[in-house]
């Protein structure tokens, strides 16, 4: 079995002996009675008490809830609060580096799932590494655990829960010191050993304490919270950055296309074993790189909450909430490129024909690249918020909350938020190969011996900085108002406002000389030090391959920086390289106001109990959006497939402003129709905000463009939100203490998907040195070759002096440097803009088995779910890349299978957490309607914790044990996108109580 990933059948197979076992232990176990009462008075603490407090959310609620509980003040079952949610049914993660970061409810992404702290909604500020970030998704990876109490995951609307959440809404709750009265106190501390680091297993501290008391009899209270986590760990990837090129037909020829069978020949004269056939579809990467990450994070999480009762019908709670969390990641890399010139291949059959084996031979010079890359990223998060919570009277209860919260992720790198230098070693007569057949892409050159450092030369430089902030204010009035009658039990009612705010910005101060500069011999050859690669694939099938091209060399980037710097001005000579000014802008403000009534409604049907929530909410946003556009006034041709747009120092913000308004209808029924029973029906309707880059106030042009032309976007603040028409009926069996069988079924009616319309456009009237008249009297004194190394030699020779800028040449006596653009001479030069529009609708289904169950007093117990979920739109990846489609991400099964053992103080809990394969992007680097599936993968985690004393614990944890790694592939399984391996984390730690 492949680690990465156990096959569905052997999940249905250990849930059936499991579920076998949960039978036979049923069939033993006392009956806990019908009344909800006896489910109260549970104290029990541990695993069992916070599967207790959690199923009795679970049961109280209307709709479908599900919640975790902390386990004791202080302990939450993960350190991860991502990790804690996947084991809930129907939510998946997403993980950065093997952790926990963003949620997928019921097959919607981050982006579609609210994210509240106590009731509160959240700002959130994520970056990317070349492009502004336009998300507006949580990440958990900024939240320790310590601080917190419980997770609420709302899987149905209600008016009373503020919207934003197709998915879901999640609420993370902190702890309130008059809600547990007394002094109550820990501190823990950990040891964390990370076998993922490239250079070695790396440990490291973790620390936390957390303290509430309360005083003056209970009327007032104190609670604080804190934790520092450092961790150091890393990833080795094997990845084609920049996608499969074309999904053409078997039928195409264009550049990057196979070569045709000429009339009367065969796959011979072609280099081409089982060409695909003219309506077969295949892809052609266009580089492959090997990627060798070190992350060096830290964390630190601080909580304060003050509450005053001084009667017992009015509490006033100020709460403060603080998280820093630092990431700096060091990257190395090795990397080649493909011309599509003299290949030769062989592919598996069609309809969709994936790559066996793709080769091509290059007479000429054509370099290797050897990288490297500096990140930092700094996201801050403040939160200050006033609650006053007051029962005016008998009937009516009153309260009022508002918050403001800040979060900002920047850089204080002097290299900004994501900085790469590449290097090159230019080779002669030799051909580079790929094998694809198992899962690790083998790289192998053909003709090459090695690479030595004194061969190496550098080449290019991009220095990218991003920022994101958003500044979220909200007060939120909530009442509820208790009828004496036999129907109504009650009536709550609310209004809020909320202002949002967010700047995305993103800047890139871009050496274009990718063809090299100056020589091998200015930089020393002691910078270089000599890497491996297959020892850090350990784990994945073809690592070992001897044919694998097995070194490449690493430098120290900030020596490098130096280096560049002094030798090529390349930041100027003052060793800061950022750019001085953005150059994407967008800056973003909503405005909501929403108001709601919602009745509550308790009765009998035959004698059984049952309830009715019912309510509307109306929602109205207005949204004004800015964007700088920045001018762009030339264009350059860099190296052969390498142009770029030249921008001046002007720029110049556009403005454009929308708004929308919903009414949203919810209601909730549920009825015990048997003793211990429910039954739940639910309707409504929810939705999502489009992201930030779909609704920007203007266009831009991106910085790189290829021989085809370039790509640019715009937005329209004026889009409809995602909205969704949601419908849920469940039925429940609580048959035990902390036992219960669930089964769900979903169903969600989605508009307003935002589909990519491009448009094209011309802007600043740029043109391209390709095709030109100097690239045409090229190949007219040439004889007609169109070869591009050949044509760039030949303008730099014969051209107008003025119109290029040579930088040197490579080791094969190449000229490198730049061709500028003219106008009146060359061609224009077309973008491809993509404009959001509201077009697309879907929906999708699914069923929800949940099982809980605890064996009795023998302190076993076992948790099992298993998620289904189906769309009726797919991605068709028999249509080729020229064919736009719209499709669902996201949408797959999932299962968590969890045993654990909590008696005598000895807890430990074993899970196992699995996710099928899934749609997660209908783009890749390659452009618009190039699938990337993420293929099934599955991952064991261990946890056990021993009570020494009722004060001190010692605990143990591992991650991921079995190593699993994740794989992302286009079309077809062959056609590998990323390919990424971790490593197991391990941890030891003690805990004490006061």
């Amino acid at each position: 079995m492949k680690s990465k990933a156990m096959r569905l059948g052997s999940v249905a197979s250990t849930m059936s002996l499991i579920l076998a076992a949960v039978s036979a232990g049923s069939a033993v176990a006392q009956d806990a009675g019908a009344g909800e009462t006896e489910f109260e008075e549970i104290t029990v603490t541990g695993i069992r008490g916070s599967l207790q407090r959690a199923m009795d959310i679970k049961r109280s609620n209307a709709g479908v809830v599900d919640a975790i509980s902390a386990e004791d003040m202080g302990k939450f079952p993960d350190t991860n609060l991502a990790e804690s949610l996947q084991r809930i049914t129907g939510v998946s993660i997403d993980r950065v580096n093997g952790e926990g970061s963003k949620v997928t409810v019921r097959g919607f992404g981050p982006d579609f799932n609210l994210v509240t702290l106590n009731g509160r909604q959240m700002p959130v500020s994520t970056l990317e590494e070349t492009t502004a970030s336009s998300s507006r998704s949580f990440d958990f990876a900024n939240l320790a655990s310590e601080g917190i109490a419980g997770v609420e995951v709302f899987k149905t609307g209600r008016a009373s829960i503020p919207t934003g959440g197709i998915g879901s809404t999640i609420n993370i709750k902190t702890t309130r010191p008059l809600d547990a009265p007394g002094m109550k106190a820990s501190i823990g501390a950990k040891a964390l050993a990370d076998t993922s680091e490239i250079d070695g297993t790396s440990y490291n501290p973790e620390f936390s304490g957390i303290y509430s008391n309360t005083f003056a009899e209970d009327k007032f209270g104190v609670a604080v919270s804190g934790s520092y986590q450092k961790r150091e760990s890393g990833y080795a990837q094997a990845s084609t950055p920049s996608g499969w090129r074309g999904a053409y037909l078997g039928s195409e020829n264009n550049w990057g296309t196979l070569p045709q069978i000429p009339d009367g020949g065969t796959e011979e004269d072609i280099n081409v074993i089982n060409r695909p056939g003219p309506n077969d579809v295949y892809g052609v990467q266009q580089s492959l790189g090997y990627v060798f990450t070190s992350i060096d994070r830290e964390r630190i999480n601080g909580q304060a909450t003050m509450q005053f009762r001084p009667v017992d019908t009015f509490t006033a709670t100020v709460d403060y909430t603080y998280s820093k969390h630092k990431v700096k990641t060091n990257r190395n890399d090795v990397s080649v490129w493909f011309n599509f010139g003299d290949t030769s291949s062989e592919w598996t059959d069609g309809p969709v024909a994936g790559p066996v084996r793709y080769s091509e031979y290059f007479a000429g010079s054509k370099d290797v690249s050897m990288g490297g890359g500096k990140f930092e990223v700094n996201t801050e998060m403040n939160s200050i918020g006033l609650n006053l919570d007051w029962q005016a009277t008998d009937r009516l209860h009153l309260e009022l909350d508002v918050h403001d919260s800040s979060s900002l992720s920047d850089s204080g790198s002097p290299y900004g938020t994501s900085a790469v230098v590449s290097t090159a070693a230019f080779l002669s007569d030799f051909t580079q190969s790929i094998d694809y057949s198992r899962d690790f892409p083998v790289l192998s050159l053909d003709g090459v011996s090695g690479v030595s450092p004194a061969g190496l030369l550098t080449t290019g430089s991009s220095f990218r900085n991003s920022l994101m902030r958003t500044d979220i204010k909200q007060a939120q009035f909530n009442g509820s108002y208790d009828f004496d009658t036999d129907f109504i039990k009650s009536v709550d009612f609310g209004a809020s406002y909320t202002e949002n705010k967010v700047r995305s910005a993103f800047s890139n101060a871009q050496r274009d000389t990718w063809g090299g500069v100056g020589t091998a011999a200015d930089i020393p050859d002691d910078i270089f030090v000599l890497q491996t690669i297959s020892d850090k694939f350990s784990q994945v099938e073809g690592h070992d391959d001897p044919a694998l091209f097995n070194e490449f060399y690493s430098f120290d980037f900030d020596r490098m920086v130096g280096l560049i710097d002094s030798l090529y001005d390349a930041c100027g000579g003052d060793g800061v390289c950022i750019a001085d000014d953005f150059t994407t802008d967008r800056r973003t403000e909503e405005k909501s106001w929403a108001g709601y009534v919602q009745v509550n409604s308790e009765f009998d049907i035959v004698d059984r109990p049952a309830r009715l929530v019912a309510g509307m909410r109306y929602e109205k946003t207005d949204v004004d959006s800015r964007a700088l556009v920045p001018i762009a006034v030339g264009t350059q041709w860099v190296a052969n497939n390498e142009f770029g747009v030249i921008f001046s120092d002007d720029q110049d913000f556009t403005e454009l402003t929308g708004s929308y308004e919903h009414w949203l209808p919810s209601i909730d029924f549920d009825v015990e129709f048997y003793d211990n029973m429910v039954f739940r029906a639910s309707y409504s309707e929810t939705f999502t905000r489009p992201g930030y880059n779909h609704i920007q106030g203007g266009q831009t042009v991106n910085q790189i463009f290829r021989v085809d032309g370039g790509d640019g976007s715009q937005g329209d603040p004026g889009l409809l939100p995602f909205s969704s028409k949601n419908i849920d009926l469940s039925t429940e069996w609580y048959y035990d203490d902390a036992s219960y069988f669930s089964v769900g079924f979903f169903h969600k009616k989605v508009s307003n998907f935002i589909a990519s319309s491009e448009i094209q456009a011309t802007p600043f009237d740029l043109v391209t040195p390709y095709g030109g008249k100097r690239y045409n009297d090229a190949v007219a004194a040439l004889g007609g070759s169109t070869d591009l190394t050949a044509i760039r030699n030949w303008i730099f020779a014969n051209a107008d002096p003025s119109t290029v800028e040579i930088l040197g040449t490579d080791s094969s006596g190449n000229t490198i440097g730049n061709i500028f653009g003219v106008p009146g001479e060359d061609p224009t030069l077309t973008f491809d803009i993509t404009v959001p529009i509201n077009e697309r609708s879907a929906k999708l289904h699914g069923w929800e088995f949940a099982l809980q169950h605890t064996f009795g007093d023998t302190g076993f117990g076992a948790i099992l779910n298993y998620t289904i979920v189906r769309g009726d739109v797919d991605f068709d990846i028999t249509q080729p890349a020229s064919v736009a489609q719209f499709a669902l991400v996201g949408l797959s099964d999932s299962a968590n299978i969890i045993g654990f053992y909590d008696k005598n103080g000895l807890q430990v809990r074993v899970a196992y957490n699995w996710r099928d394969k899934f749609l997660n992007s209908t783009s890749s680097a390659a452009g618009p309607n190039n699938p990337l599936f993420t293929e099934a993968y599955g991952q064991f985690d261990v946890s056990m914790s021993y009570d020494v004393t009722e004060a001190l614990t010692v605990f143990a944890e591992a991650i991921n044990l079995t190593n699993s790694y994740n794989r992302v592939h286009g079309r077809h399984v062959n056609e590998v996108n990323y390919l990424t391996q971790t490593g197991p984390r391990y941890a030891i730690g003690a805990r004490y109580k006061f």
